[in-house]
């Protein structure tokens, strides 16, 4: 590791097939969401995955591990945090993804020649997976600049982002994005005429409480209407332990749509 590297810790994700050099202390650090969102590509998906807003590559990476016929573009604007993302995929550990991964500091709402010029050519990917920032500017923003740049959400985000997601992806292309719940409308506008067959599947904490995030699904330029898939518990009525599906998203054995 470079000695001019901040503080960082090396964390093991889907029971030791892959680690990820992540910042310690500032930044953003990946878990569970990340693993939820991977599990949208179908596990017997073959193509170019584009990861937008990666941080240190933990959901590109969480599609290569289960994916075998996936390759991954971890797609970052923060060149420090692009920089973690990079030694994740140098990390020993992960020897066997170098070859179908690659990190490109891109900054994912840029238009037409712009977003070409920065290597997000049109029709060159296959699938889209991202983690936009969704919490509402007025929450109480962190003092960390890298951290508040991955978290909070600037007016018209969802619409940018899929914007340049149907400009990326080939025809029946697909997108997948986690958000909070209170982000769906918006949401759903930015996929309105640019994507169809949606599918959503809402993430509880618990049985009987209130969804915390929702994962979309949608393929470019179907007119398929929209589908709500049955939920993702995480935990059981007491405790802190995952449930069963829930614990085999997070390891990488189940896929979220049960493809």
């Amino acid at each position: 590791m470079s000695p001019d590297l901040p503080a960082h810790t090396i964390d093991v994700f889907h029971r030791g097939r892959f680690r990820l050099v992540q910042p310690k202390g500032g930044g953003h650090r990946a878990g569970v969401d990340a693993m939820i969102l991977a599990a949208s590509v179908p596990a017997g998906f073959a193509g170019r995955v584009a990861d937008f807003g990666a941080g240190a590559g933990a959901a590109g990476l969480a599609v290569l591990s289960r994916v075998a016929g996936a390759t991954a573009t971890l797609v970052e604007q923060s060149p420090e945090m692009a920089q973690f993302a990079s030694l994740t995929l140098d990390h020993p550990a992960n020897a066997g993804f170098r070859g179908r991964a690659s990190v490109l500091v891109a900054d994912v709402t840029l238009t037409g020649t712009d977003r070409e010029a920065v290597g997000l050519a049109g029709n060159s990917f296959d699938f889209v997976i991202m983690n936009p920032p969704f919490n509402p500017a007025v929450d109480r923003a962190s003092p960390d600049g890298l951290k508040r740049q991955a978290h909070v959400m600037e007016d018209g985000l969802f619409d940018r982002w899929m914007r340049s997601a149907a400009a990326v992806l080939g025809a029946k292309g697909s997108v997948s994005v986690i958000a909070r719940p209170v982000s769906l409308a918006p949401l759903l506008a930015a996929v309105s005429g640019r994507f169809g067959e949606a599918e959503i599947v809402p993430v509880h904490a618990r049985a009987g409480q209130p969804a915390i995030r929702v994962v979309l699904r949608a393929r470019r330029g179907s007119r398929g209407g929209l589908t709500l898939r049955p939920p993702l518990v995480l935990h059981g009525e007491t405790g802190n332990g995952f449930s069963a599906r829930a614990e085999a998203i997070n390891n990488g054995n189940a896929s979220l749509f049960e493809d």
